[in-house]
């Protein structure tokens, strides 16, 4: 009876742990809009306000989001969309175009990567027709088409947005910037970047049509915020569809967050860096030692985890080497030291040379 108890407890803790997994990897990896925001409140609201202005209020506008990397500026424009989202009136007719300055490398392909998300006439399926030049006046005359009170709203995210700095004569940017300056169809043009000289990129056309707004991020929350942090991050939703284990998740997340060697581990890393993709990290593999037979985190697990992310990956490579293998890897600088001072001929003969106990022929060391 006491078997059968253990396989059925085991099997709802596997179950458990499995939507476990799958909540807390999506909230570390996707940096979806439905966790909380940190330190950011005043930039949010800043965005919010900017945003609504376009869809609410036809106000065309434009700022740059500034901020080392992993800091929060995509969660920043995800929060903010996604508040802009519900509201009824603006999520039938606010249209949005994500661009990325790693994938649309020249203004040609992020003309074609415009006209596709926004479904204009010139597109057939995935495909887009037309030269650069057509594109370009084909877009300019729809967007120039409208007015503040009978067109859609446009919203721009350009990731990577220094990257776009550099494309040939900045086309792409003084366009979409002088929209944004004129009474035709309402525009935010939003750019995310880490470059803190990025209107230095600017040239002087484009930079005169730029609203010259700017949001810094810069992760100015302290080490009592950064654990208030960590115990959120791991903390399941009211919503969570068992009550009883939730409960238990997050008391052990409690207890965690309060263990003084798991505040080690957090300040080592909060000395380190700010950056919450780091945190993300460490409680990812934290997550991996979670199984059905240990189903609750421990301070061991955290410790180890912290080991891994600062271990040098290259040395753990020559660590797993056999005495046979490094060897072999120091032979090229015993032979390259050995013929250095002679040159090499092509009517030089075979040779043998001598490297310790071991012997090589030359035509062989030098193939």
């Amino acid at each position: 009876m006491s078997s059968r108890k253990s396989k059925s407890n085991s099997l709802i803790h596997a179950e458990c742990l499995s939507q476990v997994q799958r909540i807390l990897r999506e909230r570390f990896c996707h940096q979806s809009p439905h966790s909380n925001l940190f330190g950011v409140q005043v930039q949010y609201k800043h965005l919010s306000e900017l945003l609504k202005r376009t869809a609410l209020h036809g106000e065309s506008n434009s700022v740059l989001i500034i901020g080392p990397r992993g800091s929060g500026k995509t969660m920043l424009i995800n929060h903010a969309l996604k508040e802009l989202m519900e509201i009824e009136e603006v999520s039938e007719n606010v249209l949005q175009v994500h661009l990325n300055g790693l994938l649309q490398i020249n203004d040609k392909i992020a003309l074609k990567e415009i006209t596709r998300q926004l479904n204009l006439e010139n597109v057939v399926g995935d495909k887009v027709f037309g030269s650069f030049a057509e594109n370009l006046s084909f877009l300019l005359e729809a967007l120039k088409k409208g007015d503040r009170t009978s067109s859609c709203p446009v919203i721009f995210i350009l990731d990577e947005f220094d990257l776009f700095a550099h494309h040939k004569n900045q086309t792409l940017l003084y366009n979409l910037f002088d929209i944004s300056q004129s009474a035709q169809t309402p525009i935010a043009v939003i750019g995310l970047t880490c470059r803190l000289d990025i209107l230095e990129l600017l040239e002087k056309r484009v930079k005169s049509r730029f609203s010259h707004r700017q949001i810094h991020l810069m992760n100015s929350f302290g080490f009592p915020q950064y654990v208030k942090i960590f115990k959120e991050q791991l903390s399941l939703p009211a919503e969570f569809p068992d009550k009883l284990f939730a409960e238990k998740w997050n008391e052990n997340v409690q207890y965690l967050s309060e263990d003084r060697s798991v505040q080690e581990v957090l300040q080592k890393h909060f000395n380190i860096s700010k950056n919450l993709r780091s945190l993300h990290m460490l409680l990812m593999l934290t997550l991996n030692r979670v199984t059905a037979s240990h189903p609750f985190m421990t301070a061991i697990d955290l410790m180890e985890a912290s080991q891994l992310c600062s271990m040098d990956s290259k040395a753990n490579i020559v660590h797993a080497f056999n005495l046979v293998l490094l060897k072999v890897l120091s032979l090229p600088f015993k032979v390259k030291k050995k013929f250095d001072a002679l040159p090499l001929l092509p009517h030089w003969k075979s040779r043998s040379i001598s490297l310790g106990n071991l012997s090589y022929n030359s035509n062989e060391t030098f193939k």
